[in-house]
């Protein structure tokens, strides 16, 4: 028998991943009962998970309507690109400056996996590889705040991500920022990285926004 908080931390990572992964959309209303029979398990860490979720800004909890996959609107996306702008490219400049040369090369491996993901069209693999990715280059950059809020924001970036990641055009580009990222870290040249994730950025808000944009237009 699971303990409790394992369970319970289980469950939220399933549902973490269905979200990210774009298999629970945006703006679907996650039925408590279908949740509880689809894992086995009882409504108490199912609604534990779902509390967590909700902190991370993932769903929302509406009175009379229940959970639903959170909607990120465009005004709101762009705030969180704004944040991650500044957050990653400093963040960036930092890894490289203060990076160890194992954690260099654990990036370097962490973006040769997603590179590989990518080519394989493996979005399970790109996720991981990405989330992966992230890990060591925040717990590389020495600042723990850094780190917590840039974390949290990426959370939210990841609901806009599931919409544009794997569009091909856009995937291709992301692999080539992203090396030539690791290429200026591995110089250890903290003006170009910041350079590099900071042009990144702004592609990826790019891609991402323009996705919005057609899905609004979509849907009226």
């Amino acid at each position: 028998m699971l303990r409790p908080e394992t369970l319970r931390s289980q469950v939220e990572n399933f549902i973490r991943q269905e979200i990210v992964t774009g298999r629970f959309k945006a703006g679907q209303k996650l039925v408590e009962r279908e949740l509880c029979e689809m894992l086995n398990i009882s409504r108490a860490p199912l609604r534990e998970a779902l509390r967590k979720l909700e902190a991370e800004k993932l769903i929302v909890n509406t009175p009379h309507r229940g959970p639903t996959v959170r909607i990120i609107g465009m005004a709101e996306a762009k705030e969180i690109y704004a944040l991650r702008g500044l957050l990653e490219s400093h963040a960036a400049h930092e890894f490289a400056r203060l990076a160890t040369d194992q954690e260099i090369e654990e990036l370097q491996i962490a973006a040769k996996a997603l590179r590989q993901g990518g080519e394989s069209n493996s979005r399970e693999q790109v996720i991981a590889s990405k989330a992966r990715f992230y890990e060591i280059l925040l717990g590389g950059a020495g600042n723990s705040l850094v780190r917590e809020i840039l974390g949290s924001l990426l959370t939210q970036v990841n609901l806009l991500r599931s919409m544009s990641l794997m569009h091909p055009n856009r995937l291709h580009k992301s692999l080539d920022e992203i090396d030539e990222l690791v290429a200026c870290i591995a110089k250890r040249d903290p003006t170009h990285a910041h350079l590099t994730a900071k042009n990144h950025i702004l592609n990826a808000e790019s891609a991402a926004l323009g996705f919005l944009e057609a899905q609004q237009h979509h849907q009226h």
